[in-house]
């Protein structure tokens, strides 16, 4: 299984306007489980790899663009693992250039890189276009986009332990909908459960009832997506957001990144000032690491 470097703490957030509506926040610091595969990718990862190896795979393959989170996660978990790993990048302009960061990373961990085109990509979960890959580099184990399958959802169940179902309302970032799902799944019937999407536009809630309708039989009805904090879309920043990240970072000492979690703080506070929140309630946030893709110096 892999290593877990820390237990995940429940950490207490200290703010003036946390007294001024009488609300307790803390954050569950996921992003201290491991160095690289930290937060959800450590949770999405955790079953999909037993799958593979008690199936006997020795290789994996998976799918992200240039600055992946679960990219640069997977590479690290497959090599702590001792398997192969295939990584379907998205872009095929990207193949001649010099790798950034995420891909020199999952390069030095024995990522097999394959660049394909933008319109590829789209087709990645066609079964022509997984029939080719089968061909090119033989039997496989496949992990989707973002890590998101039942195995995952499964994995970030398991964030929501007895401590965890004590708090009123519990939130998350928001991406392919798989962590929340397990959220979901696992929260308590009196908890509110509300994801922050870091991508523009609604159709996230139809993806995690599809993930909810795939993975259980309980009609959960406990849960929300907020879109008002996305920030211009996926991978999108301001001014405004950074100095929010840059500010909670100096008060909490606790770092976040502009892509996920540092959204979510920033939404959950302008909720908490616009008292979306009663007085007394105990709400948790999920950090969800993603810090190495962490950029807020601009």
């Amino acid at each position: 299984m892999l290593r877990i470097y820390q237990e995940p703490i429940l950490q207490e957030i200290k703010d003036p306007l946390l007294d001024q509506k009488r609300v307790q926040l803390f954050i569950k610091r996921e992003d201290l489980i491991h160095p690289y595969v930290s937060g959800n990718k450590w949770r999405k990862l955790k079953y999909n790899l037993i799958e593979a190896k008690e199936k006997g795979y020795k290789t994996l393959l998976t799918f992200g663009g240039a600055y992946s989170n679960h990219i640069y996660a997977t590479a690290a978990a497959a090599k702590e693992y001792g398997l192969e790993f295939i990584g379907i990048i998205r872009g095929d302009e990207l193949e001649n250039k010099s790798l950034n960061q995420t891909l020199q990373f999952a390069s030095d961990h024995g990522m097999v890189l394959k660049f394909v085109s933008r319109e590829t990509y789209r087709i990645k979960e066609n079964r022509s276009f997984i029939q080719k890959l089968q061909n090119d580099y033989g039997t496989f184990y496949l992990i989707p986009e973002g890590g998101t399958n039942n195995l995952a959802i499964r994995g970030c169940e398991e964030i929501m332990t007895s401590e965890v179902k004590k708090f009123d309302a519990v939130c998350s970032s928001v991406g392919t909908g798989g962590t929340i799902s397990g959220i979901i799944v696992g929260s308590a019937a009196s908890q509110k459960v509300i994801g922050f999407s870091a991508l523009k536009g609604d159709f996230l809630m139809k993806k995690v009832e599809v993930h909810l309708e795939s993975y259980s039989d309980t009609d959960h009805k406990n849960w929300t997506i907020n879109n008002q904090y996305h920030f211009g879309g996926y991978a999108k920043t301001t001014s405004e957001l950074i100095k929010f990240i840059k500010n909670f970072e100096q008060k909490q000492h606790i770092p976040l990144d502009q892509v996920y979690t540092g959204k979510m703080m920033f939404g959950l506070f302008d909720l908490i000032a616009k008292d979306y929140f009663k007085a007394g309630q105990k709400i948790l946030a999920i950090h969800t690491g993603g810090l190495q893709g962490r950029n807020i110096d601009h």
